[in-house]
């Protein structure tokens, strides 16, 4: 085994450590894996890619729903230095092949659900491309693609002999920026080893704990937990993708201590008729992230035995930044808590320096678990991050004893169901539209989904209808980012710079998403 920090090795050592102990139950393959198992596959995956010409810092895109075959091609090619791009597959065939070309990876691995997409990207075959290689998870794989399982069952289980070093890229997570572009953030083997270890000493962890995944692993909030899940030698329980009633039914059956949603998903649980017929009482806490929790909905939960930790982070910040302890989630609710473990947090205002208790201002994260970087985009990177600390663009306040608690974000991003919206990115498609003079979208608060998109336009002729603009987004963009609702106006408000005055629009169209 490498001396070296690598977050691959994490299933070697497990495998070494605690073999038969069970690592994964896979609930929609109905299959479950002890470490020693799970390692051996996820070898054979790293095999397969080297034989295939791959080597150290290729990346690999990985499109597929939360199961074992992510965890094999996860961590497995990762061991020998590969980087990998997971890939949220709410995207269309265009953002996708976007990041894909932007990524330069080499090789993707798709999930048999993905095949239609996959195939609309593959048969572009546009200029700039670099992928090479085309795995599908699934029985009939497309006549350009290799099977996942032949692929595996061709290799040997051995552990590579050369292995990734701390300082070799480990994955890169895309994630929309206020130009519209997604851009690429990179983490390293050492900046997501300082994430695990924060989140483990952070966090109330045990060697027994049963996780259950049910966020998406292409968001950091689900693969930074699964990460530190096989670090303290855990078992995960992983679904597919998120079912309410679903999830009641596996704490009960599994006997879940710990778990990780968004506030969205948290709502849809309290709506599931009948959910008290459950059992709960193994569940110690669930974690909520990606947006402030409704102080409702956290009393809701109190009431119920179950107690809600806030966690504040970022991609850039590999997740980690801030949590809400045990000791405090009751006496302090709808606090995120104070910094993690190997994590520095400040709160400045716009001169940079640091604002006493009570006064809003942006939050500013420190540690090991930083980003490295943008991929390609040192402007960005260094708009960002200053003298290793990370500008989040997010308003908090801070008391005296040191919590946090979210106030605003600075940027104008739009949180729905847990997944990033930016506005930018919207306009940008709303502009192609021949019938739009100007727009703006801004955030509708939504009971079901917390936030949606709300697009304000001016037309350039009388005859534009909303139906038309939403069927053209329909076109180019992933359901979660589509306008809930379209309103025309003669013009968009603007300062002297010409930036869209969102404050304005929020005040003018206030309404909720829901009507």
């Amino acid at each position: 085994m490498s001396s070296d920090i690598n977050i691959g090795d994490f299933l070697t050592t497990r495998a070494h450590l605690n073999p038969h102990k069970e690592a994964l139950f896979d609930v929609v393959a109905d299959k479950r894996y002890t470490y020693e198992e799970i390692n051996r596959r996820a070898n054979r995956m790293c095999n397969a890619v080297l034989s295939l010409g791959l080597e150290k810092g290729d990346r690999i895109a990985l499109l597929a729903y939360n199961g074992h075959e992510f965890l094999e091609s996860f961590f497995g090619p990762a061991k020998a230095g590969l980087v990998i791009m997971p890939l949220n597959w709410r995207l269309t065939a265009e953002e996708l092949s976007f990041i894909l070309k932007d990524g330069g990876a080499k090789a993707i691995i798709y999930d048999a659900d993905f095949s239609a997409v996959v195939e609309q990207i593959h048969s572009r075959g546009e200029d700039g491309s670099t992928l090479q290689h085309w795995i599908e998870i699934g029985e009939q794989p497309a006549d350009f693609a290799l099977s996942y399982e032949k692929t595996l069952a061709d290799q040997s289980d051995e552990e590579p002999a050369d292995k990734a070093e701390k300082d070799d890229n480990l994955f890169i997570m895309y994630t929309s920026g206020t130009t519209g572009l997604p851009k690429g953030v990179v983490h390293t083997h050492e900046t997501v080893f300082w994430g695990v270890l924060t989140g483990a000493n952070t966090s109330d962890g045990r060697f027994t704990d049963k996780y259950l995944l049910i966020l998406p692993l292409f968001h950091v909030g689900a693969l930074q937990p699964l990460m530190t899940c096989l670090y303290g030698g855990n078992t995960l329980v992983v679904l597919r993708s998120f079912d309410p009633q679903q999830t009641w039914a596996l704490i009960e059956q599994e006997k879940i201590t710990t778990c990780l949603a968004v506030p969205a998903m948290l709502n849809f649980m309290l709506a599931v008729p009948d959910f008290e017929k459950y059992d709960w009482s193994t569940l110690r806490w669930i974690m909520s992230g990606a947006a402030p929790l409704p102080v409702s909905t956290i009393l809701a939960y109190k009431e119920l035995g179950i107690e809600i930790h806030q966690v504040y982070g970022l991609t850039e910040t590999g997740g980690p930044a801030c949590l809400i302890g045990p000791d405090d989630a009751a006496r302090k609710i709808g606090s995120t808590g104070k910094a993690f473990f190997h994590t520095k947090v400040r709160i400045v205002g716009e001169d940079g320096k640091d604002l006493p208790a009570g006064e809003a201002g942006e939050i500013l994260v420190k540690g090991g678990h930083i980003m490295k970087e943008y991929w390609n985009r040192p402007e960005a990177t260094a708009e960002t991050i200053n003298d290793g600390w990370l500008s989040t663009g997010d308003i908090a306040i801070q008391d005296d004893e040191g919590f946090i608690t979210i106030q605003d974000r600075i940027k104008d991003m739009i949180i729905s169901g847990g997944e990033n919206v930016y506005p930018a990115e919207v306009e940008s498609v709303l502009l192609q539209h021949p019938g739009v003079a100007d727009a703006a979208v801004i955030g509708q608060e939504s009971k079901k989904w917390g936030e949606c998109p709300f697009a304000i336009v001016v037309k350039k002729h009388d005859d534009l209808t909303a139906e038309e603009l939403l069927a053209h987004c329909n076109e180019m963009l992933a359901r979660f980012k589509l306008p809930k609702g379209v309103a025309f106006i003669d013009a968009i408000p603007r300062n002297p710079s010409g930036k869209i005055l969102k404050r304005v629009l929020r005040e003018q169209f206030p309404g909720s998403a829901d009507q």
